[in-house]
């Protein structure tokens, strides 16, 4: 943070002006799909309240247009072939640009994978006039002590989630309230530059200007936490195909995020080594047979395996569907574990509530509510995202949760570092080495 983040003030700006237009498209770009949502902010149409959430000014967008395509070029949430993740976010743009009968300039990304780090600082300043200004907000945060994240990161979000005054913690806008001391506490959470890097090449490549960017986890969390649970605290565990994502809220504030580079995809590809099966043959057998607890019918329950190598032997195979659990079982057990240690690492157990939301396309494996809560713990539940005015059936599975979060967070961004006018010569100068866990002493 000891530079000012011109190029997140940049999105800001754009994002203010495709807001003034009434039109700006979100993109989730993910391993196994790229989803693009249009959405219209107007609030002159009488939105019924059907179908809305229970988020403050939710009702101020409608999903207009959707597409969905599947993705290219993009491995554990990171692109690695440019012009293959340029032509499928051009197939998605242009294909929810048609459903929605207008143009898009400005859009807003979500991505996962990037090896996540969290941090938690805090900052604390004397009150000069014993009132709290937009300036001290400033200076509190220019306070918080700068961690050193290491050469190739780049900061996604540094976000206040606490303030307190004379001590009376809990705070979320403490502006023109009398006190002496203003205090902070501020997430910050850093990815791998180059990934940041080819996304906004990306972007622009595809004539797109970008207004925003946000971490899949946090996004997934907005949408599939419902507000009792963001404030209470709760962790959501969004699986998608190359990355699975992690993220923990309290008092409607993500305080840390981390991923685990293994997803749905992962499972596809043992089934296809351990039943020696084609990719696509293998996703098709995960959909419609797959599951993690076998019983004793399952043993009986032959699968054809199908193929169309010309070899009847090899075309004509079969599989009990407890051969084909027994291969998913291990890897899906294997990720939950991944899963909950970087839980634990974070904390976890010190938070009030110990609610555990899944989300995410491979959260549809059957009985995986069950194998989850005797791997992560009691309070899991499996999450869906919130309904939002005008979004298609189609898309309002766990799938979409990330899309649908970003949705949310194009509507009401939550305060970050950038917004505010912190003064350049209190940038900190310090640097702490170590990430402590705030939160165990702050709730």
């Amino acid at each position: 943070m000891s530079q000012p983040y011109a190029m997140q003030r940049a999105m800001r700006t754009a994002r203010k002006a495709a807001l003034q237009k009434g039109v700006i498209a979100v993109l989730d770009i993910g391993t196994s799909k790229t989803a693009c949502f249009v959405l219209r902010f107007d609030g002159s149409e009488g939105l019924s309240s059907e179908g809305i959430g229970s988020l403050a000014g939710q009702s101020s967008f409608r999903v207009i247009g959707v597409a969905t395509t599947r993705s290219r070029g993009v491995s554990f949430g990171e692109i690695t072939t440019m012009a293959e993740t340029e032509r499928a976010i051009r197939t998605a743009v242009q294909a929810s640009q048609k459903m929605a009968e207008t143009r898009v300039d400005h859009v807003i990304v979500s991505f996962s994978g990037a090896n996540p780090r969290s941090y938690g600082l805090d900052g604390k300043v004397e009150l000069e006039t014993g009132v709290v200004t937009d300036a001290d907000i400033g200076r509190v945060l220019a306070m918080c002590d700068e961690p050193d994240i290491g050469a190739g990161r780049e900061v996604l979000h540094a976000q206040p989630v606490n303030f307190a005054l004379d001590y009376r913690s809990g705070l979320a806008d403490p502006r023109g309230q009398a006190g002496q001391e203003l205090m902070t506490d501020l997430h910050l959470l850093t990815v791998d530059a180059p990934v940041i890097q080819n996304i906004v090449q990306c972007v622009k490549r595809c004539d797109l200007e970008l207004a925003g960017l946000a971490s899949a986890a946090y996004s997934s969390g907005l949408s599939a936490l419902i507000e009792d649970e963001q404030e209470l605290g709760a962790a959501c565990i969004d699986m998608g195909g190359g990355s699975t994502s992690i993220s923990i809220f309290i008092k409607k504030h993500m305080i840390y995020s981390d991923a685990v580079r293994m997803g749905g995809d992962h499972v596809t590809s043992d089934i296809a080594m351990g039943l020696r099966v084609p990719t696509p043959t293998a996703e098709r057998l995960k959909t419609y047979y797959g599951g993690v607890h076998a019983t004793g019918m399952d043993d009986r329950d032959m699968i054809q395996l199908g193929g169309d190598t010309g070899d009847w032997e090899l075309d004509s195979r079969q599989a009990s569907r407890a051969e084909l659990i027994g291969i998913m079982r291990p890897r899906v057990e294997e990720i939950l574990e991944e899963a909950r240690a970087r839980l634990d690492a974070a904390g976890f157990e010190h938070l009030p509530s110990q609610k555990i939301v899944l989300t995410g396309g491979a959260s549809q494996i059957p009985g995986l509510d069950g194998l989850a809560s005797r791997i992560l713990g009691q309070h899991v539940r499996m999450g869906r995202p919130l309904r939002v005015q005008g979004l298609p059936q189609a898309v309002t599975g766990p799938a979409f949760s990330s899309a649908v979060g970003l949705a949310l967070f194009a509507a009401n961004p939550q305060d970050e570092w950038w917004d505010f006018d912190v003064p350049t010569e209190m940038y900190p100068a310090r640097s702490l080495k170590r990430a402590f866990r705030w939160f165990k002493d702050n709730w």
